[in-house]
C-alpha cells in the first residue's frame, strides 16, 4: 500500500517489450535506503515488483493489463517518473489509500499558474469521474491530490509549490496523459449501492425497509 506521498523522481533509462508485457528499466538513486529485490515501488502511481537490481537501477516487468490500464507504455528513455516506496506498518500517512492498481488515463487539458502554485485541469472517462467527489482524494501519476471541481468531462485540482517541485509534474504540459487511481473507499461504497439501489423507479420508505435500511 502507498500513500500518494512522492519520496523522488526517477529517470526511465529503458523500456523494452519482452513476454507479452514490457520491461522497464528506472534509475531510482533519489529514493533513500537500500532497495531489495522484489520490494514493490509505485512508478507514477502503478505498483511494480523490482525484478532486477543494478548499482541504482532497477528492471520492473510491466503485464500487458498495467500497459493497457496506464501510460507507462508510453514511457521513453529519460522520461520523468514519480516514485514512492510501499508504505512500512509503522509509517507516517501522509496523504491517502494508494493501491496502485490504475483505474484508467486522462489528459491534462489546462494548466493554469497562480503565481507559484497552479491549477491543473483533466478529461476523464464518465465511469473515473463517477468516482470522484469534489473535495475527495484522488491519485494522478501517484500523486495524492484533493478534487477541486469535477467538470461534465472532467476535473480540476489545485497544486501547491511543494507538490510541483517534489513530482515530474514541474514538467508537464497540457495533452499529457496521466494514471489515475480513484479512492478505493469510494470504490466500495459505489459498488455497494450500485447493487441494493434500484436502478429504475422511485425510492419510498417501504422500498428501503425491504433492503434493509
Amino acid at each position: 500500500m502507498f500513500t500518494g506521498i512522492i519520496e523522488a523522481i526517477g529517470s526511465v533509462v529503458s523500456a523494452r517489450s519482452g513476454g507479452g508485457g514490457m520491461v522497464l528499466s528506472v534509475d531510482l538513486k533519489g529514493l533513500s535506503g537500500p532497495i531489495r529485490f522484489g520490494e514493490s515501488i509505485a512508478v507514477s502511481g502503478v505498483c511494480l515488483t523490482v525484478s532486477k537490481l543494478a548499482g541504482s537501477g532497477a528492471d520492473f516487468d510491466v503485464s500487458a493489463e498495467s500497459m493497457s490500464r496506464s501510460s507507462l507504455s508510453h514511457l521513453r528513455p529519460g522520461a520523468k517518473v514519480n516514485l514512492e516506496r510501499a508504505m512500512s506498518s509503522d509509517g507516517r500517512f501522509g496523504g491517502h489509500i494508494v493501491q496502485g492498481h490504475v483505474d484508467g488515463i486522462g489528459t491534462i487539458t489546462a494548466i493554469r499558474k497562480q503565481g507559484s502554485f497552479a491549477e491543473f485541469s483533466f478529461s476523464a472517462q464518465a465511469e473515473l469521474l463517477d468516482a470522484m467527489v469534489e473535495k475527495g482524494s484522488v491519485a494522478l501519476d501517484g500523486i495524492s491530490v484533493t478534487v477541486a471541481r469535477i467538470e461534465p468531462r472532467g476535473f480540476t485540482v489545485a497544486l501547491i509549490p511543494t507538490t510541483l517541485a517534489a513530482t515530474s509534474w514541474s514538467q508537464a504540459k497540457v495533452g499529457d496523459e496521466i494514471n489515475i487511481e480513484t479512492d478505493i473507499l469510494i470504490k466500495v461504497v459505489k459498488k455497494h449501492l450500485d447493487r441494493i439501489l434500484p436502478m429504475k423507479g422511485n425510492l419510498s420508505a417501504d422500498k428501503l425497509r425491504e433492503l434493509g435500511f
